[in-house]
């Protein structure tokens, strides 16, 4: 085997340079975006500056869900703060579910919408009234499915809130439970927090996710909430984002204490219809954030296919090996720490394995989904 390719042969060549072209993106895509999640800290929660705060979930049809897991979120240990639920016009027993925590808990809020064929059943609606409804300058939105990590969510929350800093990116990790279907699930949300929380770390913010998302009222009604994308039913947690993450005016959470859980689809079917509905937003994306997310699954991808070819021809040198090797123990380290960091420990020993499972079938789910820019929740 030789050390360098023979660049007399120019098909060798060219593989071999395209070869180490996407090499050299992967190792800088892992080195600049991810390490800042592999190695982030953050700094101790000050008890004196936390503010209080008005939670806002919104639920349609979630009578189970709220008599397991509200009491979770109203048991908080916080100093002050309220619980506010938008009823959207449910028409199980979600009200008399909560009227029945009124009594317990006063600072639980419920807000009430009828049911009324004129009004859209998307989230954005009942979001809106949430936030104008709200007792305090600093909200926290969950959705009724989702489960604090701890007693202390709250805390760890609302502590990466500054004078500066008035929108925080939580991280809401799936529940384990057996199957593949679930594992990709897991990976799929983890792969999806490291880009935005480590974009948001480099300066290029693009979303959140709305079962664990922080900001205050001011950003809310100074953007006019969601006006500009009121008419499809997903955007609250990155269109928004988009529009109102700027000049370092966000922070990031990311931990443990902080995490907000909640349970998968069930189904392949369900994970569709669910990623579907969240890719209708793409399309309204800038290029240069499109092409953020494009360019690392597209480079594995022409990596593997130039390896492959490199192989096949039988022009594999030394260097290139070396490359190879140093790619893979780069994103094994960096990679491993990350899913450790977002509470995924049981895929760090396969991780490069799944880093290829995933930039195969993600866009194979996005090309073969329905887009529809329709308001259907829950």
């Amino acid at each position: 085997m030789d050390l360098l390719p023979d660049f007399s042969n120019l098909f060798q060549s060219f593989v071999s340079i395209a070869f180490w072209s996407f090499t050299g993106l992967q190792l800088f895509w892992v080195f600049f975006f991810y390490s800042r999640i592999a190695f982030h800290t953050e700094k101790p929660i000050i008890e004196e500056t936390l503010p209080p705060v008005s939670v806002i979930i919104c639920a349609r049809n979630e009578e189970d869900n709220l008599f397991e897991l509200l009491p979770n979120i109203l048991e908080q240990n916080y100093p002050a703060f309220e619980v506010i639920v938008v009823n959207h016009q449910s028409i199980d027993n979600t009200f008399g579910i909560l009227k029945a925590f009124e009594k317990q808990y006063s600072h639980l809020k419920i807000i009430n919408i009828e049911k009324n064929n004129h009004l859209s059943k998307g989230k954005k609606l009942p979001l809106s009234i949430g936030i104008k409804g709200a007792k305090y300058e600093h909200l926290i939105m969950t959705d009724a499915d989702c489960k604090p990590s701890s007693s202390n969510w709250l805390r760890t929350m609302a502590g990466r809130f500054t004078e500066k800093k008035e929108i925080v990116l939580g991280y809401g990790p799936h529940t384990t439970v057996p199957g593949l279907l679930n594992r990709f699930i897991r990976v799929d949300t983890t792969f999806i927090a490291l880009n935005y929380l480590s974009y948001a770390k480099s300066g290029v913010p693009y979303m959140g996710v709305g079962r664990n998302l922080a900001y205050t009222r001011k950003v809310f009604l100074d953007n006019k909430g969601f006006k500009s994308h009121y008419s499809i039913s997903s955007g609250d947690d990155d269109l928004f984002i988009q529009e109102v993450a700027k000049n370092k005016n966000y922070a990031i959470s990311l931990n443990n204490d902080g995490f907000c859980y909640s349970d998968g689809q069930n189904t392949w079917k369900k994970l569709i219809e669910q990623k579907s509905r969240h890719y209708t937003t793409s399309e309204r994306y800038p290029l240069f954030k499109k092409l953020l997310l494009g360019i690392y699954p597209l480079s594995l991808l022409l990596l593997i296919i130039s390896l492959v070819t490199l192989i096949n021809i039988g022009a594999m040198t030394w260097i290139s090996i070396g490359i190879l090797v140093l790619l893979m123990i780069s994103k094994w380290l960096i990679l491993g720490l990350s899913f450790n960091k977002l509470a995924q420990k049981s895929f760090i020993w396969s991780v490069l394995l799944w880093d290829l499972i995933y930039v195969i079938i993600t866009p194979i789910i996005f090309y073969t989904s329905e887009k529809s820019t329709g308001s259907k929740w829950k």
